[in-house]
């Protein structure tokens, strides 16, 4: 299972032109957060937390057209808080797309049913759901009965009317593989166009012992890694041999810049070490060797797609099994 034939030829174009410019630094996704509101408190994220004090700010229009725009990035990952709470959701992702940028619209499902006529099926659109297992596990970490069930009616609404879906799960201490299965083998029959896995973050808001560590996450991720012949994994083949343990990859976190009310968020979409006013100033004044597993500790732990999936794609132009692997997997689904 690859990418879209639009996505991956935008892709690839974008990433020649980069080599010929010799940059060695540039993003592949913004990370558009428009507003920090959200109709759930889940258990292991840290945004409605650490930003508890202006959850009632919000990104106009014209601002995130112009952090599009700003970045360059040819794919826009909107997510939050809860994006379907902006009251002009639609016109923002509408403006998008008619930048020829490829939309990730990350939603936990409980608004997209009634929000779908807000948009219009596009290659350009995808919708991404938040499954962390079946219904008590997925439900338990939401915080709220039905949460699971509301996703699964969404999914297969979005379907219906021509949209692609996607799904987003992560992987913590608690995760049983068998439910993983049961969970996409479900998903696998409605049909969504991929599933994105990763181990979480352990942000320094969220109280609880379910983060795993490098090490068990590597562990946790051999099983997962025999699946990919089974489902249809949305991770390029490159990034799941590093989360089981089989490649090393360096993390570039300029390469998801975050967007949201409080300017650019650096150094990375899940480490918060103050936001610049311009993605100029992110991207020349951030002391990116300052950051990583080896150099600071907050990283140590981290296998995050946001900083790792673009190494993972960089790696593909240094290594010819790395090409092979990843040929194989965007034109014939295996790898």
């Amino acid at each position: 299972m690859g990418f879209p034939r639009e996505l991956s030829l935008s892709l690839t174009k974008y990433l020649i032109k980069k080599k010929l410019q010799r940059k060695r630094r540039f993003p592949l996704v913004l990370m558009l957060e428009p507003t920090f509101r959200c109709n759930l408190a889940c258990a292991g994220c840290g945004r409605i937390r650490e930003y508890h004090d202006i959850l009632d700010q919000m990104l106009s229009v014209e601002e995130c057209l112009a952090s599009v725009e700003e970045s360059g990035a040819p794919v826009v990952s909107i997510t939050g808080g809860e994006p379907l709470l902006h009251p002009d959701i639609g016109e923002i992702v509408a403006g998008i797309i008619a930048r020829k940028r490829f939309v990730h619209l990350c939603t936990n499902g409980l608004l997209l049913e009634s929000s779908l006529t807000k948009f219009k099926p596009s290659p350009y659109i995808s919708f991404v759901l938040h499954l962390d297992g079946l219904a008590d596990s997925h439900d338990s970490f939401a915080g709220r009965k039905g949460v699971f069930d509301s996703a699964l009616a969404a999914m297969r609404a979005a379907t219906r009317e021509g949209f692609r879906v996607l799904v987003n799960t992560t992987i913590y201490k608690q995760t049983k593989l068998e439910e993983l299965e049961e969970l996409f083998i479900l998903l696998s029959q409605i049909p969504v166009g991929g599933i994105m896995i990763a181990p979480a973050f352990s942000y320094q808001a969220v109280d609880g012992d379910v983060f795993l560590s490098r090490q068990e996450a590597v562990a946790a991720f051999q099983p997962i890694y025999r699946l990919r012949k089974r489902f249809r994994f949305y991770n390029t083949p490159t990034y799941l041999e590093f989360l089981a343990g089989r490649r090393q990859l360096t993390c570039f976190p300029w390469s998801t810049p975050t967007r949201n009310p409080k300017g650019w968020k650096k150094p990375c979409y899940l480490i918060t070490d103050g936001h610049c006013q311009s993605f100029q100033e992110l991207m020349e004044e951030t002391p990116w060797e300052k950051y990583g597993p080896d150099n600071d500790p907050r990283c140590r732990n981290c296998m995050v797609h946001c900083g790792f999936e673009a190494s993972a794609i960089d790696e593909v132009g240094r290594s010819v099994s790395a090409l092979w692997h990843t040929m194989k997997w965007n034109f014939f689904g295996s790898s």
